[in-house]
């Protein structure tokens, strides 16, 4: 381990990495992993999808409504179908949208805080709003709630979900707390599915606000990385949950098919208690005539249903395994004899979540960024950018072919190697 070198010996390491490093440099590299996108390969499965509706009897739905019109604010039924095997909710307390959840979650709060929730005080009319905020979490979620002036509360993560004795504590103590981010199936970015025990604690937890809201992005619901995965890791509803609770109008999911088939170019739903649904219909009946039904119709002609998203999904994860795979055996074997790193291994999502040693995140991902890899800059995975520990760097390893993300994870290790030395020998300095 390193922390158990002598000085003699660490700077000895340095030189040698330093050596290592400029090799690396010299190479011009330029690869991204900063975002969880979906490799070109996993967009060519929903090609098909582009031919499902090109003639004018193609165009209606069961119903018969015309697609190509306005109308149908909620979505057309076998699309609210499609998205409520996503949701696990009553296709009736479904409303489909655009292209993207994180649309509907800035909308959904925007209501909130301009109109209250069920004839609640609007949020934009108290003194200070506070949100629960797991983390390492979502750096979009964060962004949202940064963006309204909601203060943000971190809560620690574990390997069920967020601490619940915190975020109960929390939520009890103080009417201005209104609401948590929970993104419950393989957290973003660490792999977390929440246990039932979270997802009850949760629904039946004593807060201080009536209006208190659990913003439930699903957004990796059906993303399993193997059958084995699909099978096995199941979520608790938390409508279901919410509603033995006592409190069926806490939750309000969201979903999208967003790496389903294309990013910015799919749909996705809302799924909440009648009385939320029936709210927010009211609003958005000033805000749009209805979404884009022809792309609802493509969607169900290609997916089908539950039973086909899982077909498909099949396929991303025969794509998406092998680079999982490779990640976790690169920080395996090049990061073994470090010390004081870690890694999640996760079962399905889109990212894996790195903590290397306490104060060298940024220096890390500045060293890569130099070298020619970009990554998510250090911090992210918290609210406002900031780590306490400055330690987590979130890998998102989807984008770059296999070979690319083999070079760009030895080029990250090197860099972890660099920066660990470099720190242990500042600190004896």
């Amino acid at each position: 381990m390193y922390a158990s070198m002598d000085t003699d010996q660490l700077n000895a390491l340095k030189d040698q990495l330093e050596n290592e490093y400029a090799q690396i440099k010299a190479k011009g590299l330029s690869l991204n992993m900063a975002r969880g996108k979906p490799a070109s390969a996993q967009l060519d499965l929903s090609m098909p999808m582009l031919s499902c509706v090109t003639e004018q009897e193609d165009c209606r739905d069961a119903a018969g409504t015309d697609c190509r019109n306005y109308g149908i604010i909620d979505g057309i039924p076998e699309a609210k179908e499609l998205m409520a095997s996503m949701l696990d909710d009553s296709p009736d307390n479904v409303i489909v949208f655009g292209n993207s959840s994180l649309n509907i979650m800035y909308d959904t709060l925007a209501r909130c805080w301009m109109f209250g929730t069920l004839g609640s005080t609007p949020w934009g009319r108290l003194g200070e709003v506070k949100w629960i905020c797991p983390a390492p979490g979502y750096d979009r979620h964060f962004g949202v709630t940064e963006a309204f002036g909601i203060t943000m509360i971190p809560v620690a993560m574990t390997d069920e979900g967020p601490d619940m004795d915190e975020v109960e504590r929390i939520a009890a103590s103080d009417p201005s707390v209104k609401g948590i981010w929970c993104v419950p199936k393989y957290s973003n970015p660490g792999g977390v599915t929440y246990s039932d025990e979270v997802v009850r604690r949760l629904a039946s937890m004593e807060c201080a606000a009536d209006d208190f809201r659990i913003f439930w992005d699903n957004a990796y619901c059906v993303h399993h990385l193997s059958d084995d995965a699909a099978n096995q890791d199941q979520l608790l509803d938390i409508s279901v949950a919410c509603a033995e609770a006592g409190n069926p109008d806490r939750p309000f999911k969201f979903a999208s098919t967003s790496k389903v088939t294309f990013p910015g170019a799919g749909i996705s739903g809302f799924a909440a208690s009648p009385a939320n649904v029936a709210d927010a219909k009211a609003r958005m009946n000033a805000q749009t005539i209805g979404h884009d039904k022809l792309n609802q119709l493509r969607h169900v002609k290609f997916l089908r249903d539950g039973q086909g998203i899982a077909e498909h999904m099949a396929k991303h994860a025969q794509i998406l395994r092998p680079k999982f795979d490779c990640v976790v055996e690169c920080l395996g074997e090049g990061l073994s004899e470090v010390g004081e790193c870690s890694w999640s291994n996760p079962r399905g999502g889109y990212f894996v979540s790195f903590d290397a040693p306490a104060g060298t995140a940024k220096r890390i991902v500045a060293l890569a960024k130099e070298a020619g890899v970009t990554m998510t800059g250090a911090g992210a995975t918290y609210p406002y950018k900031q780590d306490p520990n400055d330690s987590n760097i979130r890998i998102a390893p989807t984008l770059p072919p296999l070979e690319e993300l083999k070079e760009a994870m030895d080029v990250f290790v090197t860099c972890v190697k660099l920066a660990y030395v470099e720190s242990l020998l500042a600190q004896r300095a």
